[in-house]
């Protein structure tokens, strides 16, 4: 590869950059183990760019690289998980007893186009993450590379250094193991289209900041589910949802919330109010989705000092900040 052959690769490997760190938070559930993922694969490809011959493209080349350092990375950890993935729902009107020590969670995606085609919007749902979370390693590059980025079944058989069978069958298993598993925890269906979305979020955030529990049990699906990571502790129905909000989360009225946006959906930061009266503090950062015209699930996420700069939340709001 000529000097000005090398330069235009790598531009053209930091245009992948975005695209390759959605790919490895989808393989790995956590968006810091991502971006390390994607460091390494990219310097990997810096430091071997004189060795492309071309015979792939570079896209296909660079998603080699960073599937074999998610590849490797997957076989050192344990699975990352959402708390339906630990238990069966439980009463909304108990605390959630002490954090799950020892669990690694799936973490949110800052970021993602809220106004993006369901099938984009789908593939980087919590719920998807964490169903993913449960293929083989490589069924899971192989599903994500087939279904999700629309590769080739020969590019993803040159990418496994397999055969197109071989693709073929394990991208088969890995459909039918999701099917199995949205099954198993009762799947809402599709996302809800872009415009009902923002007006849902819209009416969520202004019920939630007045605290009006009929306003947002009307807002629910019927089988929507609240979590609470670092908590296995998790909900489903309108009724253990009610019994939560109006019992231990009581604490949560006058909350202001902040918008943001996680794994393409509407996201807030909620601040509760301080004990002292001055102003509101971070207690969670919530992430809504929805499916029709009714919210499916929010996940609140309680590790508020690692996820707040992450999402460029204010560490603290003033007492005068409007609701």
């Amino acid at each position: 590869m000529t000097d000005a052959g090398a330069a235009g690769a790598v531009r053209e490997l930091e245009a992948y950059r975005a695209e390759l760190l959605r790919y490895c938070y989808r393989m790995l559930g956590s968006h810091a183990e991502a971006e390390d993922a994607v460091q390494q694969a990219v310097v990997r490809a810096w430091q071997n760019i004189e060795r492309f011959e071309g015979r792939s493209s570079l896209r296909s080349w660079v998603y080699r690289i960073a599937t074999n350092v998610c590849l490797d990375a997957l076989a050192a950890g344990k699975r990352r998980a959402l708390p339906m993935d630990l238990s069966g729902p439980a009463d909304g009107a108990t605390p959630p007893g002490a954090p799950a020590d020892g669990v690694l969670w799936i973490d949110p995606l800052p970021g993602g186009d809220p106004g993006a085609a369901v099938t984009a919007a789908e593939s980087v749902r919590l719920a998807f993450v964490a169903a993913l979370q449960h293929l083989p390693p490589k069924q899971r590059a192989t599903l994500i590379l087939r279904d999700v980025l629309g590769f080739s079944a020969r590019e993803v058989a040159d990418l496994h250094g397999s055969t197109v069978a071989s693709v073929n069958s394990a991208l088969q298993r890995a459909r039918a193991t999701l099917a199995d598993r949205r099954a198993s925890i009762g799947g809402l269906g599709s996302p809800a289209p872009e415009g009902v979305r923002r007006v849902l979020a819209e009416r969520y955030a202004t019920a939630f900041s007045r605290y009006d529990v009929e306003e947002l049990n009307m807002l629910l699906h019927v089988d929507a589910t609240l979590s609470l990571p670092p908590y296995a502790k998790w909900m489903r129905g309108v009724a253990d949802i009610r019994s939560w909000l109006a019992g231990p989360a009581v604490g949560c009225r006058g909350s202001r919330l902040v918008p943001t946006v996680a794994n393409g959906s509407p996201a807030f930061g909620q601040y509760r109010p301080c004990a002292d009266g001055a102003g509101y503090e971070p207690w969670a950062l919530q992430v809504v989705e929805f499916s029709g015209d009714r919210i499916a699930s929010v996940t609140a996420f309680r590790d508020t000092a690692r996820l707040f700069p992450l999402f460029d939340l204010p560490d603290r709001l003033g007492s005068d900040r409007p609701g």
